[in-house]
């Protein structure tokens, strides 16, 4: 499609984004929008500095093109630089969203309707302690184009459509926020939860009007399918972008290929490729989703790579350069990042507690070589059975240590589809999933 010029590496990444977002907050709709955005990245590479622009005229992508191309300077060996020498070339169409996917040929009236339906079905204002609900409606549409100096030609998209409710719930002049979000391909997958999203709002109800501030200290800990997905995104995901190792020589003495890591009952993935929020079938230097085994019974088998990385450290590139938009560089991110199930029952793992917490949920967290997380609602094992709900500030340890301590791994595997990663100002979706796991030791406060 365009004249690349000689002697310098170049590409060319075209976006086309549409967005429809409504929020009601008891019964006002604070947010009535819809956009529709075209735009462009153009990138050339001297061997020595990258040259960029954006723009959102795509007619002028070829005079952008020319234009940076004067500021670098030729190199005839660039395509024997190792970062280009790790692109790939690839022709490929993955139009998934077109034709009755197409969520663009959706009126307002009709997402309006999906959110009066859970409105009508989920929220009970009779109920005194839940002065405050919001439920939330959203779809997106992103069709990508890449095109590169080597020959790349590859056009994808990829499409989210999403229903949230959400509750603040005041017992005691304490407010807890707790509902359900729910993100799918398609419209038409968004019903069904309605029973779901009220058994979670009389769950936290009933935390809020009897949760007991924990105890702080160390506990046997047993994780829900969702406290796990965020452990292993936040505390071992991102110790796995390798773009974070290369000026740190203690990362990389640390992160040595084969070394046991956890407990053989741990194996972790990355992979692109699943169909889930964090599904991307070309990253955004061109290079096809793979499937990376990061951890496997227990040994660091992996991490996560764009060309820069791999060609540094001499590895395999992994399909995790990303994007927020083309107003950004793609670096290295995650995309589906899992802890693989096992075969132990969740109900016999609580039940070899004695003394110990069960994290429900959880709201958020962060970490390197030690994590945080901020759980949402935990409860107090005695015996072997679950007990009064705790309100918990912050739960945290060492991530290898946490990984060798773990010594169960139920058969309970979940996928969460409605995370939204940060790193390095830029965003992305991605998809994070676990089953139940036990921790003999967690520090709690």
């Amino acid at each position: 499609m365009y004249h690349f010029p000689k002697d310098l590496y170049a590409d060319v990444r075209i976006e086309e984004y549409y967005n429809l977002n409504l929020h009601m907050k008891n019964d006002v709709m604070e947010t009535d929008s819809s956009m529709t955005e075209k735009g462009a990245i153009i990138r050339v590479f001297d061997g020595e500095m990258w040259y960029t622009s954006t723009t959102n005229k795509l007619d002028d992508i070829q005079k952008e093109l020319d234009n940076l191309a004067t500021l670098a300077k030729p190199d005839p060996a660039i395509y024997e630089h190792p970062f280009v020498q790790k692109y790939q070339v690839h022709e490929a169409t993955v139009l998934m969203y077109e034709g009755d996917k197409d969520a663009r040929k959706i009126s307002r009236g009709e997402w309006m309707e999906l959110l009066d339906h859970y409105k009508g079905l989920c929220v009970d204002e009779s109920i005194e302690e839940i002065p405050l609900w919001m439920v939330n409606v959203s779809c997106s549409h992103l069709k990508k184009s890449f095109y590169s100096s080597k020959g790349a030609a590859i056009i994808q998209d990829r499409q989210e459509c999403s229903i949230g409710v959400v509750f603040g719930i005041t017992v005691d002049g304490i407010t807890t926020f707790g509902g359900k979000r729910y993100v799918k391909d398609c419209k038409e997958d968004l019903y069904g939860y309605e029973n779901e999203i009220n058994k979670e709002r009389d769950k936290y109800l009933d935390f809020a009007r009897n949760a007991v501030q924990v105890e702080p200290g160390v506990y046997t800990c047993i994780l829900s399918p969702l406290a796990t997905s965020m452990f292993v995104h936040e505390s071992f995901g991102h110790k796995s972008e390798s773009d974070l190792m290369l000026n740190d020589k203690t990362l990389q003495d640390e992160w040595v290929m084969g070394k046991n890591v956890g407990n053989g009952k741990v194996s972790i993935c990355d992979a692109g490729d699943m169909p889930n929020h964090g599904y991307v079938p070309y990253d955004d230097e061109g290079t096809p989703a793979g499937v990376n085994w990061l951890i496997k019974e227990g040994k660091l088998v992996g991490r996560l790579h764009d060309a820069k990385s791999a060609a540094t450290l001499g590895e395999e590139l992994t399909g995790n350069a990303r994007a927020q938009s083309y107003y950004h560089m793609p670096i290295v991110r995650m995309t589906n990042t899992y802890m693989e199930g096992g075969e132990d029952a969740p109900q016999d793992m609580i039940a070899g507690v004695k003394d110990g917490i069960y994290v429900y949920s959880v709201e958020h967290g962060s970490g390197m070589a030690t994590f945080t997380i901020k759980p949402a609602i935990c409860y107090r094992i005695r015996d072997g059975k679950l007990q009064e709900p705790l309100r918990v500030n912050v739960l945290t340890g060492s991530v290898f240590e946490t990984l060798f301590d773990i010594d169960a791994v139920g058969n309970d595997f979940e996928m969460i589809d409605n995370y939204i990663c940060g790193k390095n100002g830029q965003s992305v979706p991605v998809s994070a999933g676990g089953p139940s796991i036990r921790v003999k030791k967690m520090t709690f406060n």
